[in-house]
């Protein structure tokens, strides 16, 4: 799993970071995502955020990808809403 945490002053920037990030995972918090876990998914994440958006980076500006191996996973604790993101969900019609 990688979490992806970003902040960006410009509103119009961290709009379409997240955008860009829904297409490969979901948002946990608000400037927050998880996603799949693969090293091309990485890769296009870090080709991205080097070719679009590193440029217009401000001091104010951040992104932080964190990759959790199978073994960190295991120790994420979840509470609220969120301890219900890792459930099975069966729809019964």
């Amino acid at each position: 799993m990688l979490v992806v945490s970003y902040d960006f002053e410009s509103d119009k920037q961290r709009a379409r970071f997240a955008r860009f990030l829904e297409r490969y995972g979901y948002r946990i918090q608000y400037s927050v995502f998880q996603i799949r876990d693969s090293q091309r998914v990485l890769q296009n994440i870090l080709t991205e955020v080097e070719l679009e958006y590193k440029k217009h980076f401000t001091g104010a500006d951040s992104i932080i990808i964190f990759r959790l191996c199978e073994g960190c996973k295991k120790n994420i604790k979840r509470y609220g809403y969120a301890k219900h993101e890792e459930s099975e969900v069966i729809f019964i019609t």
